[in-house]
C-alpha cells in the first residue's frame, strides 16, 4: 500500500535529534517560552526573510491573532477565498469580523484580483489570501488593490513554507505572514504548532504579548490576550527540521514536475503552472468528474489519496447563517478534486506508477 502519508517515517530520521533535544529541553526545566522558542523564531524569521517571528500555539491561532492586533471595528469585512479550509474564516468568525467570500481563479486555486475588487465595500478592511496547496497568489496585483482601498493584507501561509512569489518569501508581502506547523506540512512538527511573521516592530511587540494573556509583563495585562505560546519542546523539534525544509520542498518539486509529465491532461484537471513562483507543493491536486471513483480505484490498487477538501465552506453547516450565496466556481473545485501522494517518503518511480495507474483508470482498465 502506498500511503497518502506517513508521519512516522518522515519523522525518522530524526529520531536521534529530537531525542538529544528532548533530554536538553528536561535537563533545563524550563519548559515554557524558554530558549528554544527564541532561537526558533530568529531562525525562522530569517528563513523568510522577515525581522520578526511569534511563535504560537497553531496555525489557526497565528490568523486570529494577526486579525485581533489590527483592533478593527467589530464587523468589519474581511475578504477571504471561498475555497479555503475552514480554519481561514473560523480566524475571521471569532475575531468578531464577518467573512465576505471571493472567488478564486479556477486555474490556480487562489483568490482572484478581479474578484477582490469587485467586493471591496466600506466596509472592507482586509484580504486574508491563503496560498493554497504551495502555490502562491499573484501578490503584486492584490498588492495594488490593497494601496489602492487601505486595506490590510494577512497571508494564510500554512501550506507554504518557502514559497516564493518574484523571488520574495511568502508572508512578508503584507503586515503578517501566519504560519501552521501541523504535523503534515512541509515544515511540520510534533503537535500543533503556529507562528505570524512581521516587519511591524510593534506590532510583534504587541503579538507576544497577546499570546500571553495580554501581558508583556508579569501580572500585568495591556491587553485582552489569550493563551496561545509555541511550546518550547515543539520549537526544539521545528528547528531541527527547519535546517531540511529547503530538501523537503525541492523533493516534492520534483515529485510534482514527475505528475506533470507522466498524467494525462486528457484525463485530469493538472494544476497551472505560474510565472514567477517558486511553489513547494503541500498538496498536489486534479481534478475530475470521476473523482470518486478514481478515488476508490486507486485505493483498489493500493494507493491513499485524500480530498482537500470535500465540502466547501459555504455548505457547512456551522456556517450556513454566516456565508451566504453562491460559489460555483468553490463548489466545482471541492466536489471534483483529488490530492495524490506527495511526501518526502515516495520515490519517483512511486509516483511514475500512480501517475500510470490513474492514465489506464481512463483507458477503461478497471
Amino acid at each position: 500500500m502506498i500511503e497518502y502519508e506517513d508521519l512516522s517515517r518522515v519523522n525518522s530520521p530524526y529520531k536521534q535529534k529530537f531525542s538529544e533535544a528532548f533530554s536538553r529541553f528536561l535537563d533545563k526545566g524550563w519548559f515554557v517560552l524558554g530558549e528554544e522558542v527564541k532561537l526558533f523564531e530568529e531562525e525562522f524569521a530569517s528563513y523568510c526573510g522577515s525581522k520578526y517571528c511569534i511563535g504560537l500555539a497553531s496555525g489557526l491561532d497565528a490568523l486570529y491573532l494577526s486579525l485581533l492586533a489590527l483592533d478593527l471595528p467589530e464587523g468589519s469585512e474581511i475578504l477571504v477565498p471561498s475555497n479555503t479550509y475552514i480554519a481561514t474564516i473560523l480566524s475571521i468568525v471569532n475575531a468578531g469580523l464577518k467573512p465576505v467570500l471571493v472567488e478564486p481563479d479556477l486555474g490556480t486555486y487562489n483568490i482572484d484580483a478581479k474578484g477582490v475588487k469587485e467586493k471591496v465595500s466600506p466596509s472592507t478592511k482586509a484580504i486574508m489570501l491563503v496560498h493554497l496547496y504551495g502555490k502562491p497568489c499573484k501578490m503584486d496585483e492584490l498588492i495594488n488593490i490593497a494601496k489602492e482601498y487601505n486595506l490590510h493584507i494577512i497571508e494564510d501561509c500554512a501550506q507554504a513554507h518557502g514559497a516564493k512569489y518574484r523571488g520574495k518569501t511568502v508572508g512578508t508581502w503584507g503586515i503578517f505572514g501566519a504560519y501552521s506547523f501541523y504535523p503534515t506540512k512541509n515544515l511540520g512538527a510534533l503537535g500543533d504548532a503556529g507562528a505570524i511573521i512581521t516587519d511591524d516592530p510593534l506590532m510583534a511587540e504587541k503579538l507576544r504579548a497577546l499570546r500571553n494573556y495580554g501581558s508583556q509583563v508579569k501580572y500585568k495585562n495591556d491587553y485582552v490576550g489569550i493563551n496561545s505560546r509555541l511550546d518550547e519542546l515543539q520549537a526544539a523539534f521545528l528547528r531541527i527540521k527547519l535546517c531540511d525544509v529547503d530538501k523537503i520542498n525541492e523533493h516534492k518539486r520534483n515529485l510534482a514536475s514527475i505528475y506533470k509529465q507522466e498524467l494525462n491532461s486528457d484525463y485530469v484537471i493538472i494544476p497551472k503552472e505560474q510565472e514567477n513562483t517558486y511553489e513547494v507543493f503541500h498538496i498536489f491536486n486534479i481534478r475530475t468528474e470521476k473523482r470518486d471513483e478514481l478515488k476508490q480505484y486507486l485505493f483498489g490498487k493500493g494507493i491513499k489519496t485524500e480530498i482537500h477538501y470535500p465540502i466547501p465552506p459555504n455548505h457547512q453547516q456551522g456556517y450556513k447563517d454566516k456565508l451566504q450565496g453562491s460559489y460555483p466556481l468553490s463548489e466545482e473545485i471541492h466536489r471534483t478534486t483529488l490530492s495524490l501522494p506527495i511526501s518526502l517518503i515516495h520515490t519517483g518511480d512511486e509516483i511514475k506508477m500512480i501517475a500510470q495507474t490513474i492514465n489506464r483508470f481512463f483507458e477503461g482498465d478497471l
